[in-house]
C-alpha cells in the first residue's frame, strides 16, 4: 500500500505539485572525504561536534538550538557561525544519495532545513534563486536575504527582481554559502519564528507560489517544537492533505502531532524512497 501511495507522490514531485522538504536523515550517507566519518546533521551529533565530541548536561543535549545558546552564552554568537561555518563551510564531504537524486530532476521549489551546502550544489550548473533564512538582524524587518545563482556566482536581489521561472531553495536555516548566516540558538529561533509568524521571514512570491501544494518530509524528525513550527509556518497554505512524512518509527507525539495538522505518515524511509526513484 505505502509503495502505491508513493509512486503517487513521485508523480506529484514531478509534476510540481508535491514539494520536497528536507530534514537531517536525507545526509545519513553524507562522510568526511578524508576521514570517512559521518557528516553531524542530526541535533545529537551536531551538539557532540560542537563540544569537541564530549557530551553535554542532558537538559543541553535534548536539541541543538538549546545548547548552542549555552556556548553561545559562554562564548559569543560568532563562536557558533565559526563552528557551523566549519563543518559545512569548509570541510568537504562525500554525496548524499538523496541530493543525487534531486539534482537528476532539480525540482522548481524544494524546502531544505540543514545548514550544508549540498542542495546548493546540485544546482551549481543551473541558474536559481536561493532563500537565505537569517535571525536577530536589527537593520532589516525581513528574516530572509534573497541571492540569484548565475550559474557560476551568487549576487544578492531584491524581491521585485527575483525571476519567478527560476527553480527555488529555500533554507530557513541558513547556509555558509554564498555568505554564512545561520538561525542555529534558541534566541535565533524566537526571533525566526517570530517574524514567520508575522510573515516577514518568507519572500510575498513564496507565499503566492506555495498555495496550494502538498509536501513529502524526506528525513524529518517532527517531535521538537523548534522544527514543527518553523515547518508549520513555512508550509502555511498548503493543501488540506498536507502532505506525506516517510517514517517507519514514529514517536506518539508525531502521531498525534501529523494527524492534528494534516500530514499522512508513511510506513516507508529514506531507503525505500532510493530503492523507487532508481
Amino acid at each position: 500500500m505505502s509503495s502505491t501511495v508513493l509512486s503517487e507522490i513521485l508523480t506529484g514531485l514531478y509534476e510540481k505539485r508535491v514539494v520536497p522538504y528536507l530534514g537531517s536523515g536525507v545526509l545519513f550517507d553524507a562522510t568526511n572525504q578524508a576521514t570517512g566519518a559521518p557528516m553531524p546533521a542530526d541535533s545529537n551529533s551536531l551538539i557532540l561536534a560542537m563540544n569537541n565530541g564530549n557530551p553535554m548536561a542532558p537538559k543541553l543535549m535534548y536539541e541543538f538550538p538549546r545548547a548552542a545558546m549555552n556556548q553561545e552564552l559562554k562564548k559569543g554568537r560568532k563562536f557558533v557561525e565559526t563552528f557551523l561555518t566549519k563543518i559545512y563551510g569548509e570541510t568537504q564531504w562525500t554525496r548524499a544519495a538523496v541530493h543525487d537524486w534531486i539534482a537528476e530532476w532539480k525540482p522548481s521549489y524544494i524546502i531544505d532545513i540543514n545548514r550544508d551546502t549540498q542542495l546548493q550544489d546540485s544546482y551549481k550548473n543551473e541558474e536559481h534563486t536561493l532563500i537565505i533564512g537569517l535571525a536577530r538582524m536589527s537593520e532589516t524587518q525581513f528574516r530572509y536575504k534573497l541571492f540569484q545563482y548565475d550559474g557560476s556566482d551568487y549576487f544578492e536581489i531584491l524581491q521585485e527582481q527575483v525571476d519567478l521561472s527560476l527553480p527555488i531553495l529555500f533554507k530557513p536555516m541558513g547556509s555558509p554559502k554564498p555568505e554564512p548566516n545561520f538561525v542555529a540558538s534558541d534566541a535565533d529561533y524566537v526571533d525566526y519564528i517570530t517574524e514567520l509568524m508575522g510573515g516577514f521571514a518568507i519572500p510575498e512570491f513564496l507565499k503566492e507560489y506555495r498555495k496550494g501544494k502538498q509536501y513529502l518530509f524526506i528525513g524529518v524528525p517532527l517531535n521538537r517544537d523548534s522544527e514543527r513550527m518553523v515547518m508549520s509556518d513555512i508550509i502555511y497554505g498548503a493543501a488540506e492533505h498536507k502532505g506525506w512524512v516517510l517514517n517507519k518509527n514514529p514517536t506518539d507525539k508525531e502521531i498525534r502531532y501529523c494527524k492534528k495538522i494534516g500530514l499522512e505518515i508513511l510506513d516507508l524511509d529514506i531507503l525505500d524512497l532510493l530503492e523507487a526513484v532508481k
